[in-house]
């Protein structure tokens, strides 16, 4: 695909969306939470389920309507990413930058139809004392890169586990992927962007 049209960043948007579903139902259906296995004998690449009921690395808002605030503000978020690629698109920017956004578009709906339906679906994908089953879905994650785990003993904080790599899905790893290359050419995208303003 040459991606000249905007159709096609998404679409592209969307195959990362269909991709992600199908690995989060496929293991959501078949695994238990807190179980994995080694992926080809690999013992450091992993599918490991679990679930997260907010954000990145398992933060989450406090209260009975944290969960709402930010599945509403990643809605939010989503739309205004989805007119950004209307936007840019219309300007003529960087390909490789209209290619990055489409991922991260993408990215961003994947774990948005976990947080707004995946608690109307499946009672344990519910955040604990939801007031109501929509726009409280826990995000499933699955993917888990075991490099690393070690303790560190902090003051005042204490003992924490630390490992290199979270476990993440494929709409993480969609947002991480699109974001890193933003960083590694954004001379590059940014300085087309500002020639085509």
């Amino acid at each position: 695909m040459k991606f000249n049209k905007l159709s096609h960043f998404y679409l592209l948007a969307i195959a990362v969306i269909v991709i992600d579903q199908i690995i989060k139902v496929v293991v959501h259906l078949n695994m238990d939470e807190h179980t994995g296995f080694n992926v080809l004998g690999i013992s450091w690449l992993q599918i490991h389920y679990v679930t997260n009921p907010g954000m990145a690395f398992g933060m989450t808002l406090g209260g009975a309507y944290g969960k709402i605030i930010l599945s509403l503000f990643r809605l939010v978020a989503v739309t205004a990413i989805g007119f950004y690629m209307a936007k840019m698109f219309k300007k003529q920017v960087s390909k490789g930058l209209q290619l990055c956004v489409a991922l991260i578009f993408g990215g961003a709906i994947g774990n948005l139809v976990d947080s707004i339906f995946y608690g109307f679906f499946s009672p344990r994908l519910l955040v604990d004392d939801a007031p109501f089953t929509v726009f409280h879905g826990k995000v499933v994650d699955m993917f888990f890169v075991d490099i690393y785990k070690g303790i560190i003993e902090l003051p005042i904080v204490g003992r924490i586990d630390l490992w290199l790599w979270p476990i993440f899905n494929f709409a993480d790893a969609s947002i991480f992927v699109a974001v890193c290359v933003i960083v590694i050419f954004q001379k590059k995208f940014f300085k087309e962007e500002e020639t085509a303003v």
